[in-house]
């Protein structure tokens, strides 16, 4: 079985030593030690290379030099880079992650954490790919007969969707567990609002819609998205905009008279719309939000408080409940309210499934 092949950067023998022992036993290893080197070694290899470790401060050219240069010629994207460097300043690991690292780590090395974390990035850029890849496939096959598109549209939406989790560094389960969730609570609503005339089938493409909530974060600087501490005022108006970026990626696809275009759409647009009018992007207040966008919005809510997040750690339900209840988490209306209390028992049975209890 041929090898993969990583790539180790460090004008430092002694590092490139450390690197090497911590992985030549499952990898092929190749070595620069400066960044001219580096972008020959990236250039001739592309295709083969997983990872490249990468220092900071080397000769000729430095870590953030070699990355521009694999961002011009599109292998940043490609090629994950776990940045290598001598001293933690808020200020060069910002400009890592602006200029597209994976990951940093800080000399010296321990060696168990650095190979599980290299473990995981590489199996996260190889499931990314992959879904890229697959989602590329199946679109040309979807132009060729309205057969296919009507067959494969839900693993179209997940396989889009789930980029933005993979950016953003989330398992990829938060857009089932969305899903999941909406449809307990449609139903819910179904069965005390019966006057709505709500059908089980406008239900499904509400819960296939609810999957591109969040598909404008797509267009959200990764020094933004995958930020683990509080955003910057300015970084979190930039935040607020993934859902006028999400419409304008939709309305290239618009369909006059389409339902399922229109439930994708106010989803996306509506989400963080609240029932007092301070939400955003259009301050809509009360019936003025879609029911679909309001649903969608509760249960994104929920499944943030339950679940681990780059920027907090999970939450228990009950205390989940109590929050959104006390309008600690945005202000719902009575209605939906009352449709998120008839769904609580079934809520946390998913819950619980989903976190493996």
């Amino acid at each position: 079985m041929n090898k993969s092949t990583l790539l180790i950067a460090d004008d430092v023998l002694i590092n490139r030593e450390l690197l090497k022992d911590i992985f030549e036993e499952g990898y092929n290893i190749l070595e620069a030690a400066d960044g001219e080197e580096t972008i020959k070694q990236i250039d001739k290899h592309k295709d083969e290379i997983v990872l490249v470790f990468l220092d900071l401060v080397m000769p000729k050219k430095d870590g953030l030099e070699v990355m521009h240069h694999m961002s011009i010629n599109g292998l940043i994207d490609k090629i994950p880079v776990i940045m290598i460097t001598g001293e933690a300043t808020v200020e060069t690991d910002v400009k890592a992650y602006e200029y597209g690292a994976a990951d940093i780590i800080y000399k010296p090395f321990e060696p168990a954490v650095v190979r599980r974390r290299a473990k995981n990035i590489i199996e996260l850029y190889k499931h990314r790919i992959y879904i890229e890849k697959e989602l590329e496939t199946r679109t040309k096959e979807l132009f060729e007969s309205r057969k296919k598109i009507e067959e494969s549209n839900e693993f179209l939406i997940n396989a889009l969707s789930s980029v933005v989790e993979f950016r953003s560094l989330e398992s990829g389960e938060h857009i089932q567990r969305v899903k999941d969730f909406t449809r307990i609570m449609l139903k819910h609503y179904k069965m005390l609002h019966r006057e709505s005339n709500i059908t089980d089938e406008q239900i499904e493409l509400m819960v296939n819609a609810s999957a591109l909530h969040d598909i404008g974060k797509i267009a959200i600087p990764d020094s933004i998205l995958n930020k683990p501490g509080r955003l910057t005022d300015e970084e979190y108006e930039e935040m607020k905009k993934h859902t006028i970026y999400g419409c304008q990626m939709l309305e290239k696809f618009k369909q006059e008279e389409n339902e399922f275009y229109q439930y994708c759409y106010d989803i996306c647009r509506h989400h963080h719309e609240r029932h007092d009018g301070r939400g955003y992007p259009d301050k809509l207040k009360g019936d003025e939000i879609p029911i679909w966008a309001q649903v969608v919005s509760i249960v994104d809510v929920y499944d943030a408080l339950v679940n681990k997040r780059v920027y907090k750690d999970a939450i228990p339900i009950d205390e989940a409940v109590t929050m959104i209840h006390e309008g600690k988490c945005g202000v719902f209306s009575p209605m939906i309210l009352e449709c998120f209390d008839s769904a609580k028992e079934d809520l946390v049975i998913a819950t619980n499934k989903h976190l493996g209890k």
